[in-house]
């Protein structure tokens, strides 16, 4: 397990928000916990410096595409990138240096799994360079991918045998738990769990992290195998949760978990 650091972006900012109310149209209607002075290769800089790769940097909708790359030069090769990526603009961001791309809604249709999409864009970046995001809500019990700024859901839901298809498809999954994204209101247990026993490849958790001990109870609901991402909590970005612990919990987890 890691930690896995994030720059989410805002009309050009780095910002914190609550995730399920991010929608296009007037301002007042995203919550934001958080704007930074900083630009975003600061931060990116920073997570370089501490040797923290696999993150990602992601475009909250448009007015972004100048800061994402300044990240991404900042850290080539360290950082995924997601926000609007497509077949026509995902090996622009490559080329700037992520590694991964992050892909959500280009393979979905009328809130239906695309599989020629799907095949489309692992044949234009390859496997191992894409990354699927399955950020999800909770519907009935179960929980649903959603997209369009997690408010639409899907008709595909989180479970092993999905998991396991998309698994040959990609090279990671990101799966914010949307319902608690931002609220720092404690993590969603069950998808968790769910990760950790059926999800195949590496998986990124995101949502509801506010205290360290959190990544106590990620770390075992999740098998040692479920990465964890943290934004709103941490004081980087206006919260509580010193980043010096969180990345001390990192490298000495991850001293234990690395072989001789």
């Amino acid at each position: 397990m890691q930690f896995r650091p994030c720059i989410d972006l805002k009309d050009g900012k780095v910002v914190q928000i609550v995730g399920g109310t991010l929608k296009d149209g007037s301002e007042h209607q995203t919550s934001i916990n958080h704007e930074s002075t900083f630009p975003s290769s600061h931060f990116a800089q920073r997570y370089k410096d501490d040797e923290l790769k696999g993150g990602h940097v992601i475009a909250l909708g448009k007015g972004n595409e100048q800061a994402a790359i300044e990240a991404l030069k900042a850290f080539p090769g360290g950082m995924h990138y997601g926000g609007g990526v497509n077949l026509e603009n995902a090996l622009l961001f490559l080329e700037a240096g992520a590694s991964h791309v992050i892909v959500t809604s280009f393979i979905f249709l009328d809130g239906q799994l695309s599989t020629e999409r799907l095949a489309q864009i692992e044949k234009k970046v390859g496997k191992k360079r894409l990354v699927l995001d399955l950020s999800c809500r909770k519907r009935d019990g179960r929980y649903w991918v959603t997209c369009d700024r997690w408010q639409t859901f899907t008709s595909l839901q989180v479970n092993k045998e999905n998991l396991s298809f998309l698994s040959e498809h990609c090279d990671e999954f990101l799966i914010h738990g949307a319902d608690v994204e931002g609220r720092r209101s404690g993590i969603e247990d069950d998808l968790v769990h769910l990760l950790g026993e059926h999800c195949p490849i590496p998986c990124t958790y995101a949502g509801g992290v506010r205290a360290l001990s959190d990544f106590e109870t990620v770390k075992q609901l999740g098998n040692n195998q479920v990465h964890l991402t943290v934004g709103s909590a941490l004081d980087l970005f206006g919260g509580d949760l010193p980043y010096h612990d969180v990345l001390s919990w990192h490298q000495k987890n991850m001293t234990e978990t690395t072989p001789a």
